[in-house]
């Protein structure tokens, strides 16, 4: 059975998208970008952006029964390669060992020109 995870605020619902779906135990997160409760791209450039989107994404994740530690592929696009050592860092400061299976790809944009990093993934959900 498919469930939908809602976080609040739900800045996906306008757009017809589900912040993630539950399917058994395993979960699967949209992309989260680097965007505060208002919608808007943060300001302070890429690594405030990308901190924001791990915040989004382990929101995310902890409304559907999982957390950053049960993820098990991350996919992480960036519009611009350069900030490849900046994303290694962030995957320093909120993945531990075992790391994620992982793909890095620059993409040309994103959903909103400021946007430079959004990341999706699939989790597990441990049974309580």
């Amino acid at each position: 059975m498919l469930e939908q995870v809602i976080t609040e605020p739900d800045n996906y619902a306008p757009f017809l998208l589900s912040q993630g779906i539950r399917y058994g135990n395993l979960l699967f997160i949209s992309g989260q970008a680097g965007a505060g409760d208002d919608g808007r791209i943060v300001e302070g450039g890429f690594r405030a952006q990308g901190e924001q989107a791990f915040a989004n994404l382990r929101r995310a994740l902890e409304a559907g029964g999982s957390s950053l530690k049960e993820v098990v592929k991350v996919t992480i696009f960036v519009t611009d390669m350069g900030h490849f050592a900046d994303v290694v860092e962030l995957r320093r400061k909120f993945f531990s060992a075992p790391y994620p299976a992982d793909t890095i790809a620059e993409v040309k944009a994103l959903y909103d020109p400021a946007a430079m990093i959004e990341i999706e993934a699939i989790a597990a959900v441990r049974e309580a």
